[in-house]
């Protein structure tokens, strides 16, 4: 289901919540937060998001997903790495995911019954056709040969020392050959999920989204006027975590 109109989703806050903020429910709840590729646990949204359920008093587990080895990332050792994360017991486990994060958010939803709600901010569906054809033929070849690709990496600009540019990490090309498993068609469990995603994203185009949506009556999708950072509607964003992920009782 798309919905455009944003208003329509704060009118449904004003019912539901009010003006004010009230703590998420007080029941049994697990969150987790996943970041978004060549990102960190201490991103701009991570940290927005992070600092509001503070506000409220309600627990945030937000995992580093570079694992000190970006290098040798994969989605198959995000989706090991998170699902450890989950409580032993059977409580209910709602995770919100950026970009990168939201697929594997996503899959995280297919393959665990502990997970019984999603919300993904701008997900990366078909990450690896959006990605590829900007490095070309002749990059993508180099990698394949030579195993590693220097990578933009948003996360770690601030802290490397190493003799190569600041700002990237080297990635296996296994990250490749793995993530091409993880297709969208196999995302059938009816989870309830929220999609917010910006029509104006440079980096994974809106209609990836408007694409799972309608094929999906479980899947909500908002469309919000930004691009892929999300950066000017983090206000809005939260409202939207803070109704969907407070279940009907």
């Amino acid at each position: 289901m798309v919905n455009s109109q944003w208003s329509m989703v704060q009118k449904l806050w004003t019912i539901d919540f009010g003006l004010l903020t009230p703590p998420l429910p007080h029941f049994p709840l697990h969150y987790i937060y996943l970041h978004g590729f060549a990102s960190s646990r201490n991103s701009a949204k991570a940290r927005d998001i992070g600092s509001r359920f503070a506000q409220i008093h309600t627990k945030l587990k937000i995992p580093d997903l570079n694992l000190g080895d970006f290098s040798h990332l994969t989605i198959t050792r995000q989706l090991k790495q998170v699902a450890a994360e989950f409580p032993p017991n059977a409580t209910p486990v709602t995770l919100i995911g950026s970009s990168l994060g939201g697929l594997t958010a996503a899959h995280l939803g297919q393959q665990y019954l502990q997970v019984q709600r999603i919300v993904l901010l701008a997900p990366a569906f078909g990450f690896l056709s959006h990605w590829l054809p900007k490095l070309g033929d002749e990059k993508l070849q180099r990698w394949q040969q030579e195993k590693y690709l220097e990578v933009y990496h948003y996360g770690e600009k601030r802290c490397l020392t190493t003799s190569r540019s600041a700002s990237t990490l080297p990635l296996h090309y296994d990250f490749v050959t793995d993530a091409a498993q993880y297709q969208e068609q196999y995302l059938q469990r009816p989870i309830p999920t929220l999609i917010l995603h910006g029509k104006e994203d440079e980096v994974i185009p809106i209609q990836a989204s408007r694409d799972f949506a309608c094929l999906r009556p479980w899947v909500e999708l908002i469309e919000l006027d930004s691009n892929h950072a999300l950066g000017n509607v983090t206000s809005e964003i939260w409202q939207a975590i803070r109704l969907y992920s407070t279940p009907s009782i």
